[in-house]
């Protein structure tokens, strides 16, 4: 009994008499997968009925694929006997997508033929153009290179046993990895290795949830690995924590999972369009966080089907994907959004996906710790320390030790707005508190921190500002 069945990468027909219909299916497949089947001899619902063939048969339907599709496909055509009866089966690739069939572009969706729209051509067109960025011979020689970098790399690689050779010189490795052309550098290795490039990410907190009010901005350049790196301690100083005082050993727990972040900003470098002078950013509203990048994401594919399914990646930028591969910035077939999906699920955290006309967004969404959820643990910690030290804590002390149990990252100014307190009061709880021996300030006066302090067992919230 026959095995196959309908999918988007085979399609049957009742005969030779659908001819014209399986051409388009072809050049739906390959538009879509780069392969596809059909099989005359079999109808709709799989049952085998068999094709019969005359001497020119199976010439005349490779011919019919070749003339009627653009850019040209050569397919297999043979006879071949399934159920005991003779079918004939069309096999094709092909990567040169967009693929017409009569003049038009089709795509496979499910079982079924659509035809892309001028839109969806375009794209495409324009995505197969920008592939070959990376293979462009870059103005920097190998004296911009920053060698720390390149050491660091294969210090990473090494260690994930995804390279095989030792670091000689930057010369040398570079050659290896494939990022040179013709003894001159590829655009690929000017923006990983390179500081001094054309790429940056903005990054900027604001005040609510429009781009009205900003609260701060900045712009971050370098090397991808720097990017990535900036783009993340910027995150995560500035997203909220809370500290977990329930067990023995405390710990910190972010509103957004970290390797979410993680993976969303790293591929948010990789698969960005290069060829785009618009820069990567970093946004925090007060309910979400967003991560985008100037890269369309694949018309024929959802964000969902990376793991919801078993879709594969379509890769914009193949080689600098392979090297962030080769030292875990990223990982391979698309598992990165599969990864931030799980991380989410795992920590109740919602997010999402969103195309835009100049990009893509992954888009997480806060919770809303301000009006108390998660925070029990923590103010348990802190009715306990108000017991062990037998010293009053004022409501406003409270309010301003709840603030900064939601928010790790608050300045005294926006803790005066938050509880609604001026500002030289706040500086006054603050001095109070320190003086209690509940917080301590270390560092200095920018970019110091609130420490834990203990007295006995206890541990007392601890707070970075």
């Amino acid at each position: 009994m026959i095995t196959l069945r309908e999918s988007e990468t085979v399609e049957f027909k009742r005969s030779t008499a659908e001819l014209k219909k399986a051409v388009i299916s072809i050049v739906a497949m390959l538009n879509k997968h780069g392969r596809g089947e059909v099989y005359f001899g079999i109808d709709d619902d799989g049952k085998v009925l068999g094709q019969p063939t005359g001497r020119m048969t199976l010439k005349d339907i490779a011919q019919a694929v070749v003339d009627n599709t653009e850019p040209k496909v050569f397919p297999k055509v043979e006879t071949k006997n399934i159920d005991g009866k003779d079918c004939v089966v069309v096999d094709a690739h092909g990567i040169n997508s967009p693929y017409f069939a009569y003049g038009r572009a089709y795509i496979r969706v499910g079982e079924s033929d659509k035809a892309l729209s001028i839109h969806e051509i375009e794209m495409r067109i324009l995505s197969k153009k920008k592939l070959l960025w990376e293979l462009e011979i870059s103005k920097k020689t190998v004296a911009d290179v920053n060698e720390d970098v390149v050491r660091d790399f294969m210090r990473k690689a090494k260690t994930a046993k995804r390279i095989d050779f030792d670091f000689v010189d930057v010369k040398t490795t570079l050659n290896k990895l494939h990022l040179f052309d013709k003894k001159q550098m590829t655009m690929a290795a000017e923006v990983l290795f390179c500081d001094e490039n054309p790429i940056e990410i903005q990054a900027a907190i604001f005040a609510g949830i429009d781009k009205l009010t900003f609260l701060d901005i900045k712009q971050f350049k370098g090397n991808l690995f720097s990017l990535r790196q900036q783009a993340e301690v910027y995150v995560n100083e500035h997203m909220k924590w809370r500290a977990d005082l329930s067990e023995s050993r405390r710990k910190e727990i972010p509103e957004i999972p970290v390797r979410a972040l993680s993976e969303a900003i790293g591929n948010s470098l990789c698969h960005r369009d290069f060829a785009n002078p618009k820069g990567n950013e970093v946004a925090l509203f007060k309910d979400r966080i967003e991560i985008y990048n100037p890269g369309l994401f694949p018309v024929e594919i959802d964000p969902e089907d990376f793991f919801t399914g078993e879709e594969h990646s379509i890769l914009r930028n193949p080689l600098i994907a392979e090297i962030m591969y080769k030292s875990k910035d990223i990982e391979r077939w698309g598992s990165g959004l599969k990864r931030i999906h799980e991380e989410c699920v795992t920590a109740g955290i919602r997010v999402e996906y969103k195309r835009l006309k100049t990009g893509f967004v992954v888009v997480f969404h806060r919770p809303k710790w301000e009006d108390g959820e998660g925070l029990a643990v923590a103010d348990k910690g802190i009715e306990k320390v108000g017991e062990k030290v037998g010293e009053k804590v004022t409501k406003n002390q409270r309010k301003i030790l709840d603030e900064l149990g939601r928010n790790a990252y608050m300045s005294a100014k926006d803790l005066a707005l938050a509880v609604r307190i001026s500002p030289r009061k706040i500086e006054v709880n603050l001095q109070k508190l320190k003086q209690k021996g509940i917080l301590k300030r270390t560092g200095p006066d920018k970019g110091g921190h609130w420490e834990v302090s203990k007295i006995g067992d206890v541990s007392i919230l601890e707070r970075k500002l």
